[in-house]
């Protein structure tokens, strides 16, 4: 059971990119899927969630309006299309996975990629 995050990226404020997480080992049928970042010297920080049976999604206040969370059920990846980053976005990202309901506490999570590193600067 792995998870693979990719993606990450240096990008100068107000790009975009598209970070993706691809689950290997197991089908996502069932889980929950989170991207979590964690800037230097902060905690970990919830960013965005989709529940993969019906496709329900759910977006920190931060990130509302910027970013998209969303997924692909023939590849069995889970994407984060970020827009308009800020300097205050510069973190490791980090995707997730729990085999039960969409839960914004990272000790709940069962499944952690490795992180992609995203840097926004001028």
């Amino acid at each position: 059971v792995q998870l693979q995050a990719s993606g990450g990226g240096l990008v100068q404020p107000g790009g975009s990119l598209r970070l993706s997480c691809a689950a290997s080992g197991f089908p996502l049928e069932y889980y929950a899927v989170s991207w979590f970042r964690q800037a230097p010297w902060k905690g970990r920080e919830f960013v965005a969630a989709i529940n993969w049976n019906n496709g329900r999604t759910y977006h920190a206040d931060s990130v509302k309006g910027r970013f998209t969370i969303s997924r692909d059920l023939a590849k069995n990846t889970v994407d984060l299309q970020v827009n308009n980053l800020t300097p205050e976005d510069t973190a490791v990202y980090f995707c997730a996975a729990r085999r039960a309901g969409v839960v914004t506490a990272s000790f709940l999570y069962d499944y952690w990629g490795q992180g992609t590193l995203v840097t926004v600067s001028s």
